[in-house]
């Protein structure tokens, strides 16, 4: 099909916020102290509500809403478009079964189901009501999710920041088979067959692998590879003990996103952007704001939860607290801050690219939109992010 696509922007991509200096590292121990008095309160139970009249959007897909205990300022984002937990619970019964088959224990399967993996796609992607299909998004945030804590981010649960670089090796390896290499072939194998986090990217890249077309599978493994190696970045970090400042934190961040989860938009709504305006800069990099929106979402909901960690991951709050030796207040405000500026600028791209002339860009635009507004409300209502939480 032939790319509609006008030039493509002269634009560079939005930076990261500047003149943030050298992060310091021996300010984490203040940083705890502090957010251990005035840390983000759990989410609430309820669904998320949007904040006074007079803060209101002017476009009915976004609103100014509150999170948390909502003691923060409100952020700006974008709406869910639906709640159906019949769905949702519908999609996780089928991961238990299948978090079971690559090896997961009951326990582990228990808090997987708590953390509602189908919840997330069920919000995430409101133009499908199949959950064979929502499957495909249930399994693959599960497996990047697990080998994320188990691999990467909480040393509770077995992460060495040595041991990453290795195993993501392994991971890249499941995800992407190489074609056999005699003698060499049957290690490997075994190797991925007895490590369940390696199970389960290897067996939910092969379901993806049935309902998608080729191009679409590596599209999906190699933004997973991309955000790897963020991950080996955070793990350098933190042997050495050297933090990132904050603007290159965000760059890695930018990398390592809810980008990876949205390349399955297309997929799991049955059907493809091509890859010529997929990949266009302007699409990309709307793609990126919307997925670093998510992840700094992530970052505000899950300061407690980093800080009670013997060796902090990487988080945009405490980067900037540290940058600045300011409080955790301040350094959250200027997150919030951000966040709404990078949903600003993802609704003017959304609006530059409504002249072009392709259905499939279109729908895929909305569905960064409203993966953005189901992720933030599954954020705000997910007790995984509550102060204490330990989930998988």
């Amino acid at each position: 099909m032939t790319d509609t696509a006008p030039d493509l922007a002269k634009a560079a991509f939005m930076a990261g916020p500047t003149g943030l200096g050298i992060a310091a590292s021996r300010l984490a121990d203040d940083i705890r102290r502090a957010v251990r008095g005035d840390a983000v309160a759990p989410p609430p139970a309820v669904a998320s509500q949007a904040v006074a009249a007079s803060q209101q959007s002017d476009d009915p897909a976004y609103a100014w809403t509150a999170w948390g205990d909502g003691t923060a300022p409100p952020l700006y984002t974008a709406l869910p478009e639906r709640n159906n937990m019949v769905l949702a619970e519908a999609v996780d019964d089928r991961l238990a079964l299948w978090a079971a088959d690559c090896g997961f224990d009951d326990d582990e399967i228990a808090k997987m189901r708590k953390a509602g993996f189908g919840r997330l796609v069920m919000l995430g992607h409101p133009d499908c009501d199949d959950p064979d299909q929502l499957l495909i998004g249930a399994q693959l945030n599960a497996a990047w999710w697990a080998a994320d804590d188990y691999y990467a981010d909480d040393s509770a649960l077995g992460a060495v920041p040595e041991l990453l670089p290795p195993r993501l090796l392994l991971a890249m390896t499941a995800m992407d088979e190489p074609p056999p290499a005699g003698e060499f072939t049957p290690p490997l194998d075994q190797a991925i067959a007895d490590e369940r986090v390696l199970v389960a990217l290897r067996s939910a890249t092969t379901y993806l692998a049935r309902r998608a077309t080729p191009a679409q599978v590596q599209r999906v493994c190699y933004s997973t590879f991309a955000m790897f190696v963020s991950w080996t970045a955070y793990a350098a970090w933190r042997h050495t003990n050297q933090y990132p400042p904050a603007w290159k934190y965000l760059a890695a961040r930018q990398h390592d996103s809810f980008y990876t989860s949205m390349t399955l938009i297309d997929v799991i709504g049955r059907y493809e952007l091509t890859s010529n305006l997929f990949y266009d800069p302007r699409v990309r990099h709307a793609a990126f704001q919307a997925g670093t929106v998510s992840v700094l979402a992530n970052d505000l909901f899950s300061v407690a939860k980093d800080l009670e960690d013997a060796q902090p991951p990487c988080n945009m709050v405490l980067q900037i607290a540290a940058d600045r030796k300011c409080s955790i207040d301040e350094a959250r405000e200027i997150t919030i801050n951000l966040h709404n500026d990078l949903v600003r600028d993802f609704k003017r791209r959304h609006e530059e690219l409504l002249p072009v002339s392709s259905p499939e860009l279109q729908r895929f635009m909305r569905g960064l939109r409203s993966w953005m507004g189901g992720s933030f409300e599954w954020h705000n209502t997910n007790p995984r992010y509550k102060r204490g939480a330990k989930q998988p």
